[in-house]
C-alpha cells in the first residue's frame, strides 16, 4: 500500500451519502478516514431500518455533521498487530471507535470498521463478501448459495426438537458428572471443548462414538465458514447414501431430502453445510461457551439469579456474545470500490469493538443479563446468520443447566484469573473451577 498521501485541510463533506456508496469520493487506499464525533460512516447498505443504531435512521446521526463526512488524518492509530493488542484489544477499539471508525491498517492488511452501526451495515452489504475458506465456488455469497443456506437454517431450526434437546442435555450431564468428585477442574479443557462437538454430532444424527473424531476436526481443520475438507467428504459419504434412502428426523436427513427448487441438494453442498454446522458448533461455540461461563462465574450474583430463574439463561448468553464474542474480527472482501475502499480490498469488521460501542450500549463494558437489547452480531444476522447459532444457544443453555444441577457449588478456583487470549478468535484458554 502507498504511504498516506493526505496531510492537508479538511475534505468537503458530500451532500449525499450515496456519493460515498458509489465511490465518488476518490482517496488513496491508505487514507485514514475518521468521521465526525458520533456520525456513522454510511458507506454500506443499511442492514435493518428498525435497528436503533442503523445509520439510515436520522435520529441516530450526530448533529456534528453529515453521515459519511471525511476528515484528513490526524495521526494514525496503532495496528491490530502491535504488541499488547492481542493481550487487551479494548484500548485500541476505543480509539478506533472514537477517532478512526474507518481506517486502513497496513500491517494487518485490512480496512477496519469498529462502530456498531457500521459493522452491522457492512455485514449485510452485498458488496462485501466472505473470503473463500477453500475450494468453495466463487458464487458462494450469491443467490443460489444463499438459498441453500436459508434452507439449511430452516432445517436446523426445525430439528431443534425435544429429542435433540434431550440428547444435548444428556451429554452435558455426563460431562458435568465427571467433574463432580474433583477438587479442581478446568472447564475449558474438560467441558467447553467437548460439549459443542457432541451437540453437533447429535444434531446431524451421526454415531455418538464418532464424537472424538469430529471433535478433532473441529479443533484442527474445520472453521466457522464451513470450508471443504476431504476427510469430512469421505466420512459423510456413506451417511449421505443412507439418509437419502432412509431419511430420519435429524438435520443431515433434512439436508439430504430437500432443496430450494424441490430437488435434493448435491452431496458437495450437503457436506459444505454440514461442515458449517460442525465448525460453528465446534471451536466457535466452545470459545463462546468458555466466555459465557467465565462471565457468570465472575458475576456470582447474576449466576445466583439464573439458579433461581433458569429462564434468564438465554439473556445471559446473548449478553456474553455481545460483550465477549468468540470471533472478534470477521473479514470481508470488497467486490467493488466502496468510497475509499478499493475493489478487492479486505475489510475487517471488528465485532469485539462494535459490541462495546457506547453509542449503542449503555455502560458497554459491564456484563448485565438484564440488558434490554444486546444486539445480535456474534453469529451474524439476516441472510448472513450463522447456521450453527440455534444449536450454539441450545448447547450453552443445556450446558449451564447441567453444571448448576450436578455441581450446585460451582465457583472460580482461587488464584489468578486467566485472561482471554487471541486476536481474531478470543476466549479464556483455561477456566479453573472448584466443582464442589
Amino acid at each position: 500500500m502507498p504511504e498516506d498521501a493526505t496531510t492537508g485541510g479538511q475534505a468537503p463533506a458530500p451532500a449525499d451519502a450515496r456519493a460515498l456508496w458509489s465511490g465518488a469520493v476518490a482517496q488513496p487506499p491508505s487514507v485514514v478516514a475518521p468521521a465526525p464525533a458520533r456520525a456513522s460512516v454510511v458507506l454500506f447498505t443499511p442492514s435493518d431500518p428498525s435497528d436503533p443504531s442503523d445509520p439510515s435512521d436520522p435520529s441516530s446521526r450526530s448533529a456534528d455533521g453529515p453521515c459519511g463526512s471525511y476528515r484528513p488524518p490526524r495521526g494514525r492509530p496503532a495496528s491490530l498487530l502491535d504488541p499488547g493488542t492481542e493481550r487487551d484489544p479494548h484500548p485500541l477499539y476505543r480509539t478506533l471507535r472514537g477517532n478512526f471508525p474507518l481506517v486502513h491498517d497496513e500491517p494487518f492488511g485490512a480496512w477496519l470498521i469498529s462502530r456498531y452501526a457500521d459493522v452491522r451495515a457492512a455485514l449485510a452489504d452485498p458488496r462485501l463478501v466472505a473470503p473463500s475458506p477453500g475450494p468453495v465456488p466463487v458464487h458462494a455469497e450469491r443467490s443460489t448459495h444463499d438459498a441453500y443456506r436459508a434452507l439449511a437454517s430452516a432445517a436446523l431450526r426445525n430439528q431443534v426438537t425435544d429429542a435433540l434437546r434431550a440428547g444435548v442435555e444428556r451429554t452435558a450431564h455426563v460431562l458435568a458428572s465427571r467433574l463432580a468428585s474433583r477438587q479442581e477442574a478446568d472447564l475449558v479443557a474438560e467441558f467447553c471443548r467437548w460439549l459443542p462437538a457432541a451437540a453437533a454430532v447429535t444434531a446431524l444424527g451421526l454415531p455418538y462414538e464418532d464424537t472424538v473424531r469430529v471433535h478433532a476436526w473441529c479443533r484442527t481443520g474445520l472453521d466457522h465458514l464451513g470450508g471443504h475438507r476431504a476427510a469430512l467428504d469421505a466420512y459423510l459419504r456413506p451417511h449421505l447414501v443412507r439418509r437419502r434412502a432412509h431419511p430420519g428426523d435429524d438435520l443431515l436427513s433434512a439436508l439430504c431430502t430437500a432443496g430450494p427448487d424441490g430437488r435434493p441438494l448435491p452431496d458437495g453442498t450437503v457436506t459444505e453445510l454440514a461442515g458449517t454446522v460442525l465448525g460453528a458448533a465446534g471451536e466457535t461455540t466452545a470459545r463462546a461457551l468458555a466466555s459465557f461461563l467465565a462471565n457468570l462465574l465472575d458475576h456470582p450474583g447474576q449466576l445466583d439469579l439464573i439458579r433461581a430463574r433458569p429462564g434468564l439463561a438465554g439473556a445471559a448468553w446473548d449478553e456474553s456474545l455481545r460483550r465477549d464474542p468468540p470471533i472478534q474480527i470477521v473479514p470481508r472482501r470488497a467486490r467493488e470500490a466502496i468510497g475509499p475502499i478499493p475493489e478487492g480490498a479486505t475489510v475487517a469488521c471488528l465485532l469485539g469493538a462494535a459490541g462495546r460501542d457506547p453509542a449503542r450500549f449503555a455502560d458497554p463494558d459491564r456484563y448485565d443479563i438484564f440488558r434490554a437489547d444486546p444486539g445480535d452480531l456474534a453469529y451474524g444476522s439476516g441472510a448472513r446468520h450463522c447456521l450453527g447459532a440455534p444449536l450454539a444457544r441450545l448447547t450453552a443453555e443445556a450446558g449451564l443447566r447441567a453444571l448448576l444441577t450436578v455441581l450446585p457449588g460451582l465457583r472460580r478456583a482461587s488464584g489468578p484469573r486467566p485472561r482471554p487470549e487471541g486476536l481474531v478468535s478470543r476466549s479464556p484458554r483455561t477456566l479453573p473451577v472448584c466443582p464442589r
